[in-house]
């Protein structure tokens, strides 16, 4: 059975998904660069980094990579394209966050007071919380942690936006609970990680009402019997 449901014009999702995706990349790689707090999963990275003395970078990616392979068991069925289309993002998410985060090193992000870092650290959260509802609802690729928040928001939680997020952030708060029996220390977690968690989901639900407001959900799943 498939759920149905109006769908945008292909050329206006491409849009939608290329709109998204840097939003998303200057919303985090702004919360990076104010060092004040950023995503959850961002901090889960960076505390295992710091754990196991590895790279953000290479940690994020095979985070991103189990989560495609999660996705694929939440979604009941294999799906390649899908599996391809997430890793694709993470590259490309990757190379922008790079670009802005020299950026705002250049105009100096990083050395403002910790009062306006951490309100730039705000404003980049829900940037990239705002670009999350626009490509979820685009629904062609997406970073695979947010596709397992679509697959549980339409597949298992009735729609529910904030519960879907709730659920999603349970992982990395348990990997930074580990992290953090092991090195007794904890990195990247501030205002803004406290912020993402209890209003990303918030956010997206707005975002899916005021922002590109005629963007609707193409998200479908085909369940076989």
């Amino acid at each position: 059975m498939e759920q149905q449901q109006t769908k945008n014009r292909m050329s206006y999702r491409v849009v939608a998904l290329l709109i998204g995706l840097v939003l998303n990349a200057f919303g985090n790689a702004l919360s990076v660069s104010a060092n004040a707090g950023s995503g959850i999963w961002t901090a889960a990275a960076v505390n295992i980094a710091y754990w196991l003395h590895g790279n953000v970078g290479v940690i994020l990616l095979i985070v991103g990579v189990c989560s495609a392979l999660l996705n694929q068991f939440l979604i009941r069925q294999v799906d390649i394209p899908r599996f391809i289309g997430e890793v694709a993002f993470i590259s490309c998410f990757s190379y922008f966050i790079d670009l802005f985060v020299d950026l705002f090193a250049k105009w100096g992000i990083p050395d403002l007071p910790l009062g306006w870092r951490m309100l730039l650290s705000v404003l980049g959260v829900t940037i990239f919380a705002s670009s999350i509802s626009i490509y979820q609802r685009a629904n062609l690729i997406m970073h695979p942690n947010d596709d397992t928040s679509n697959i549980l928001r339409f597949m298992y939680l009735g729609g529910r936006a904030t519960a879907s997020q709730f659920v999603d952030f349970i992982p990395p708060i348990i990997m930074i609970a580990v992290c953090v029996i092991g090195t007794h220390q904890l990195y990247s977690v501030n205002v803004g990680t406290l912020y993402s968690i209890l209003f990303n989901g918030v956010i997206i639900a707005a975002a899916d009402k005021h922002i590109m407001p005629g963007l609707h959900h193409n998200f479908r799943v085909s369940h076989q019997n």
